[in-house]
């Protein structure tokens, strides 16, 4: 396997760069898998709190699906890509957007497609002022597949969804803000910067609770406010039992800064 995404850990967070510069960081099936992979790894490790994911080179944070490769899947017919190519991104979305630890894109240049897409999943993102978005899917004849036609509506709204679902146009990083798709827009050479601040800020506190935040929040989003409500005292009760909670709550009465162990 190639070293289509390099990682490297530093002070509790993983750094996954999408690394094929020279094809825009495009997401080639080998692609997806690693990122599946090191997600996994990740989850496992518990001297790592959080992920940042951005792209290599000055041009892209990632240009979407890689269009050759998927094209002879689609050659194949319509079982083979969706084996190949759309349970393969949707899968990979996915995971990012239930992940027990935070994710943070810092989108650094071109994210088009399944760049779009991988910035609607993550739990946060930071754009560069570079950096350009678009849902161009409608050029090659084909909705988005990465989940694009259900999170930037959840996201933007129906209307503002469908308009840059059909168009296909490109739309700048503060256009992105206004949509909820990033959270910010910085510098571009202040980009990994802001999210490396960013994270500490969440890494201040419980690793457990942040979990539980993630998952209260992408459960409950597709439910009826009553099961939200459900799903969210669900996820207290499971900070009942465990150290943090009592340790939270003995440093606020204390006044003091709280101490949490590794998860």
């Amino acid at each position: 396997m190639t070293n289509c995404i390099k990682m490297d850990v530093t002070d509790k967070i993983a750094l996954l760069t999408l690394n094929r510069p020279e094809k825009l960081n495009a997401l080639n099936y080998e692609t997806n898998d690693r990122m599946m992979e090191l997600l996994d790894l990740i989850e496992d490790d518990r001297s790592i709190h959080a992920v940042i994911l951005t792209g290599a080179g000055d041009r892209a944070f990632s240009a979407g699906g890689d269009i050759p490769e998927f094209a002879k899947s689609v050659r194949k017919g319509a079982d083979v890509a969706i084996k190949e190519f759309v349970r393969r991104g949707q899968g990979m979305t996915a995971r990012l957007e239930t992940f027990s630890k935070p994710i943070v894109a810092a989108v650094n240049g071109i994210a088009f497609g399944g760049g779009c897409e991988i910035t609607e999943a993550v739990h946060l993102a930071i754009a560069s002022d570079r950096a350009i978005f678009a849902k161009p899917e409608i050029n090659i004849g084909i909705p988005p597949t990465f989940g694009g036609t259900q999170r930037l509506p959840r996201l933007a709204g129906r209307k503002r969804a469908l308009e840059l679902l059909l168009t296909g146009d490109t739309f700048t990083p503060e256009r992105a803000y206004e949509l909820g798709l990033v959270n910010k827009v910085v510098p571009h050479d202040d980009l990994l910067s802001e999210a490396y601040a960013l994270v500490h800020r969440i890494l201040r506190h419980s690793p457990l609770a942040a979990a539980r935040i993630i998952t209260a929040v992408t459960r409950g989003i597709n439910l009826t406010i009553a099961e939200g409500l459900q799903a969210e005292s669900e996820q207290f009760a499971r900070m009942v039992a465990t150290d943090d909670i009592h340790e939270g709550l003995t440093a606020w009465i204390e006044r003091r800064t709280p101490y949490y162990t590794a998860t």
